[in-house]
């Protein structure tokens, strides 16, 4: 796991306790440099988020990961939910769009 991404693991674990976690590094999609560390989806399932409105979830991801998103993260795909919320998605989050600068 590169750097970046490792950053966003540890602050996510160590903040939410997620029982899913699952982060994505999409950069390749994009264009950036190979190997960039630039566009990432999250998919997080914690009950912390549990009475949470969608806008209060992503603003405890952005405050989580202001020091990446300061530096080298462009983008984020943010998907949230409760264990509950999950299990109606059935376990999926939607694909991320497609890159339209390339």
């Amino acid at each position: 796991m590169k750097p970046v991404e490792q950053a966003i693991v540890n602050k996510l674990s160590r903040d939410l306790d997620p029982s899913t976690l699952e982060v994505t590094n999409e950069s390749f999609m994009h264009s950036v440099p190979e190997g960039s560390e630039s566009h990432f989806k999250l998919v997080v399932v914690s009950e912390k988020f549990e009475s949470k409105r969608l806008v209060q979830r992503h603003q405890m991801i952005y405050a989580l990961l202001r020091d990446e998103l300061a530096g080298p993260v462009h983008a984020l795909a943010i998907h949230t939910y409760t264990s509950k919320e999950w299990q109606a998605k059935e376990g999926s989050a939607p694909d991320s769009p497609k890159c339209h600068g390339g």
